[in-house]
Formats: C-alpha cells, sequence, structure tokens
C-alpha cells in the first residue's frame, strides 16, 4: 500500500471502550486519527457492546475528549437488540429491563415500554452492561427467564477495561443468569453476532467498510462473520500473547498499537521459505520458538506483524509454538520502542 491505510476505506467502524478511550480517559492519538480521516471524507461511526449509556450520552463524551460525535454517529447494542424484539413480542410490549439507562433509552425509541419489575407483566426480558447491576437484578433477571419470557443479551463481552484494569463484562453476568436459569440467551445483539455491524453499515451507508477494535473475540470475529476486513489495536482487553494464540476469524487483517496506524501506508507480509515477512522485518518459528530479525531503519512493528503471522503458520502447520516467550520477544525487541507505531 502506497496509500495511508484509512484511505482504502470509505467508512471506519471503531468500537469505544479500549479503542478510542478507557474509563473517561482518551486513548493517546485517537483523535487525531479520526480528524484525519474524516478530513479526508471518510465516515467514521462508533459501533459498542457497552449498553450501560445512551447514544446521546456516548456522544457527549466523544465530544469532551476532543472527538466531534452526534448520537447518530453512535451504534449501540441496545439499538441493535430493540430491532431483533419483533420477532419475539408484539410491538409496544413491556420489557423487563437489566441493565443501565442505555436500554430504556432504546427502547422507547423503538417504541416499547422499558419496565423494571415482573409485577408490570414484561413480555421480555433485555440485559445488558452497568456498573451498578447487583444481586437482585441478576435474580430477577433469572426468575423472568425461569419462567419462559423471551431473552435478548445486548452483548456477550466477558471484560470490560477500566482504568484500574480489566473488569467483569456483561457476558459474564449473562453466565450467571444462563448458569442459574439453565439456558441460552434467545438472541445476542452486540458483537460479535452480526446485528450490530449490520445496523452500523447501513447506518454510514458504506460500501467499503473497516471494524476496528481491540477485541479478538467480538470486535475482529465480528468483522469475520460479516466478511468486513478488521483492524486490531493494542490499546485495550489484548494483548500480545492472545494475539499470536488467534485463531480462525480471530485473526485480524491489519495490526497496530493504536489509531496512528491508519495514517501511514500498510506493508503487505509474504512468505520467504520459512520466513514471515513484512517490509524488512522477517520472522520464523524453529522447534517451538520464534525468531525474528528487524534491520536498523525498519518500522519495529513489521516486526511484530511478521511474528504475529510466523506464529499464525506455524499453529496452521501443526508445529506447537512457546507464545509466552514468543511475545516477551516481540514485545522487548519491537513494541517498547515503537509505541506510536
Amino acid at each position: 500500500m502506497t496509500r495511508p491505510l484509512r484511505a482504502h476505506f470509505d467508512a471506519l467502524l471503531f468500537d469505544l471502550d479500549g479503542v478510542i478511550y478507557v474509563g473517561r480517559t482518551a486513548v493517546p492519538r485517537a483523535s487525531e486519527a479520526i480528524s484525519a480521516a474524516r478530513a479526508e471524507g471518510i465516515n467514521c461511526g462508533f459501533v459498542t457492546n457497552n449498553a450501560s449509556r445512551s447514544a446521546d450520552e456516548v456522544a457527549l463524551h466523544l465530544n469532551e475528549i476532543g472527538i466531534s460525535a452526534s448520537p447518530h454517529d453512535v451504534i449501540t447494542s441496545p439499538q441493535a437488540a430493540v430491532a431483533l424484539l419483533s420477532a419475539y413480542v408484539p410491538d409496544g410490549s413491556p420489557v423487563l429491563v437489566i441493565g443501565g439507562a442505555g436500554i430504556e433509552t432504546a427502547l422507547l425509541a423503538g417504541g416499547y415500554r422499558p419496565v423494571r419489575s415482573l409485577a408490570d407483566d414484561p413480555a421480555a426480558v433485555m440485559q445488558g452492561f452497568s456498573p451498578d447491576i447487583s444481586w437482585r437484578d441478576l435474580a430477577l433477571a433469572t426468575f423472568a427467564v425461569r419462567s419462559g419470557l423471551p431473552w435478548i443479551a445486548t452483548n456477550p463481552d466477558l471484560t470490560f477495561p477500566t482504568a484500574d484494569g480489566i473488569a467483569p463484562g456483561n457476558g459474564a453476568l449473562v453466565r450467571v443468569v444462563a448458569e442459574t436459569a439453565g439456558r441460552e440467551p434467545d438472541a445476542v445483539a452486540g458483537k460479535p453476532e452480526p446485528p450490530l455491524l449490520h445496523e452500523a453499515v447501513r447506518r454510514m451507508a458504506a460500501q467499503r467498510p473497516l471494524m476496528v477494535g481491540d477485541r479478538l473475540d467480538t470486535d475482529v470475529a465480528a468483522g469475520a462473520r460479516v466478511q468486513l476486513p478488521t483492524l486490531l489495536v493494542l490499546t485495550g482487553v489484548t494483548d500480545l500473547q492472545a494475539l499470536l494464540a488467534a485463531n480462525g476469524a480471530e485473526r485480524p487483517t491489519y495490526l497496530g498499537a493504536d489509531l496512528s496506524v491508519l495514517d501511514r501506508p500498510y506493508p503487505s507480509g509474504s512468505r520467504d521459505g520459512q520466513w514471515s515477512v513484512v517490509g524488512g522485518a522477517r520472522a520464523r518459528v524453529v522447534e517451538g520458538r520464534l525468531e525474528a530479525s528487524v534491520p536498523v531503519g525498519t518500522d519495529p512493528w513489521d516486526g511484530v506483524r511478521a511474528g504475529t503471522l510466523a506464529c499464525w503458520a506455524a499453529a496452521d502447520a501443526g508445529e506447537p509454538v512457546d507464545l509466552e516467550s514468543a511475545a516477551r520477544l516481540l514485545k522487548d525487541g519491537t513494541v517498547g520502542s515503537a509505541p506510536g507505531a
């Protein structure tokens, strides 16, 4: 590629938590990358599994951290979940909310009536993330689900990145209800399931979209399910060792430290005998150990990309790889020396 990576797409679909911000803090270089894309006429949508806030609240947060956004630019998992309800209940039905205000807002916008009690005779249950969910909320969800009501989960994320570290996400809370009630949700709206990205592509009127995220099991897998190319950035949940271990649909098309990777041409990868080659960097796996060559003057992140391709090639060939030592080699030799590459 001789053009910046962003120039190959007409829409960029960004995950939020771990990509644009962590908690209330903006991820470095995110705002600049988004501004540069918009200056070239590329649509930017913000696609989030987090159900705790409405699209208006998310847009306000984005503007507070220096990223211009309207509610139309924000596509939430509750919005996608509400679009699924018509297959289960009549329009306007009461729906039991287990989660934050973002679910209530989406239900009201879709013409449904959000309720918080079984006494309101709900026709379905919608469960999404909120940091304020309590044991009583989970018990209420279990009672409703065990009674046979249709149950829609906004998203399956097991973890949630915070300023203090990785915390339990909605998927972990859904598992509590599923294990206790003895059944799975009837539908899941958020990534990696297709509904959320289908809505995002439709709203952005995209012909050549790129899905950008920090998670293999949701962002990258979702892109693969709807046949979109994906970019993984290492500013959130996924670390190098998890990346090197990725299989199948959880392998991203592109890889970068942060969103500034969109601002530069992206190197193509190739194979040269045993070696995976990206730019001037070369890597291979020999007897389970990763070897890498990143000459002086070579983009250090090309070493990470070459090392990743080498580990994937070895795994596909059935060769065991010492992933811990491989991740340590790439981090010590490349990532740490070029945090903004």
